[in-house]
């Protein structure tokens, strides 16, 4: 079944960005993400052989995970996404053509923004949601000042610099999820460590889970 992205939002708001993962790897990385509570995960098309490893993961793990890719650029990638089975577009900057294309072939699409007149461009063009990007000059002051003009239901995700530590602060302004990436996976780093990782995320987003809900 396909899936929106607000229903593995609900499961687990955290996006694995697995930029540099290869195809021999990606199966064991994913497994352990899915493990730890994980239930988005993007390859970035600048990683080696993208395409293979968006096939492998989807393959194995589309009927429990929301798969695709990050750093899409052009609306001709999002067709090869699709062919690899992937499921979710996600893209540094807000282009109209790419979200189309995506919207086209009912796949999830979260363009990057970083003003309100990007959001209102991506949801204009039927966009999901919208990576707030990159987080590191958007403080979640800005995600509130957003959040007061934006649709009530549209998801935003912090993507750079993300942390167990600032994590807080942003959903507190009102952030839907949190694209997570160097502090979970980088190339090299043993399944070990990508698990301990893995873990702590979702240990802390299910503690700000709980606040909201009380």
């Amino acid at each position: 079944m396909n899936r929106p992205l607000s229903h593995y939002l609900e499961q687990m708001p955290l996006v694995a960005i697995l930029r540099g993962i290869t195809p021999a790897e990606s199966l064991d990385v994913v497994a352990c993400l899915l493990d730890a509570g994980i239930r988005i995960v993007e390859v970035p098309l600048n990683s080696p052989d993208p395409f293979d490893s968006i096939k492998l993961i989807a393959e194995k793990f589309g009927t429990q995970m929301l798969v695709g890719a990050g750093t899409v650029l052009n609306a001709e990638q999002v067709k090869d996404v699709a062919a690899a089975k992937g499921r979710l577009i996600v893209s540094p900057n807000t282009n109209a053509a790419i979200i189309k294309s995506a919207v086209a072939l009912e796949m999830s699409c979260v363009p990057g923004a970083a003003t309100p007149s990007e959001v209102f461009t991506a949801l204009d063009a039927g966009a999901n949601g919208v990576k707030a990007f990159p987080a590191e000059m958007l403080t979640p002051q800005i995600i509130k000042s957003w959040r007061a003009v934006v649709p009530k239901n549209l998801d935003i995700l912090p993507v750079g610099g993300i942390s167990t530590d600032n994590m807080r602060d942003y959903w507190l302004a009102g952030a839907s999820g949190f694209g997570i990436g160097g502090a979970l996976y980088q190339s090299g780093k043993s399944i070990e460590a990508i698990s301990t990782s893995a873990k702590e995320f979702v240990e802390a987003m299910n503690t700000l889970k709980s606040v909201s809900e009380s």
